[in-house]
């Protein structure tokens, strides 16, 4: 194959990829601001002035699971009438104040996800997931980690996952990009094929954008794979919190 019709095939693919991840976040912004304008309508309704709800992740994503804001004076039966009102709007997920505590109407034990987060850091503060050079197959002795990661995930399950691909600088940003996607979405599939449902799993390349705080962008140890466990609606209990406890 002429070397200038490879070129070509390769330019295109990454422009593809790269139209594929805006297209992603343009839809989830959209998605967003929806959510939001009918969440402000529903709390006017609800007669919660002052109450905002805000539709971001502690990531910074676009979230279905809004936090609301403001109404500290509100008596507890008008802040109870408000959460409700924005979980009856189509599409919006769990609901938390942001000054109260998360505790379900269903009086079913607290669920609290957050050492999912910490016990994955841990696995992942002294070895790495590594790929193939410059691919992203992921190393065979890397499938051990995997299933740990899995394990240590499965607590979790129904949050939503985010899965980060990052890159060293060594070589052009298209191309740290496309191939930081390709391993997140690597890893994405090794952990459904280790049951973790898809359809919690999240995926995003940033490439070399985001080294490790104190490293060189052209460290190597910059090539890595990072989770947030972003979100999350057991489907045992309620949506809605019970104020108070702030």
């Amino acid at each position: 194959m002429p070397v200038r019709t490879s070129i070509a095939i390769v330019a295109g693919a990454l422009v593809t990829g790269a139209l594929a991840i805006a297209g992603t976040s343009m839809a989830a912004g959209e998605l967003q601001a929806e959510l939001a304008e009918q969440a402000a309508q529903a709390i006017e309704e609800a007669n919660g002035g002052g109450v905002t709800a805000r539709f971001v992740s502690p990531s910074g994503w676009p979230s279905r699971h809004p936090v609301l804001e403001g109404g500290e004076g509100l008596d507890e039966s008008t802040r109870t009438r408000i959460a409700r009102a924005v979980a009856a709007v189509p599409g919006v997920g769990g609901i938390r104040w942001a000054d109260g505590e998360a505790r379900a109407h269903s009086g079913g034990p607290e669920y609290t996800p957050t050492h999912c987060q910490d016990d994955v850091d841990a696995l992942l503060r002294a070895r790495t997931i590594r790929f193939e050079e410059s691919r992203s197959t992921i190393d065979s002795a890397s499938q051990e980690l995997l299933d740990e990661v899995a394990t240590a995930l499965r607590p979790c399950l129904g949050s939503i996952i985010a899965i980060t691909g990052h890159t060293d600088s060594s070589g052009p940003e298209p191309g740290n990009l496309a191939l930081s996607m390709e391993r997140a979405e690597a890893v994405r599939q090794a952990l459904i094929a280790r049951g973790i449902p898809g359809d919690g799993l999240r995926t995003q390349g940033v490439g070399s954008s985001e080294p490790v705080e104190g490293l060189a962008p052209s460290d190597p140890a910059n090539r890595r794979i990072e989770f947030s466990v972003v979100a999350t609606q057991p489907v045992s209990i309620s949506p809605i919190d019970l104020p108070g406890a702030r």
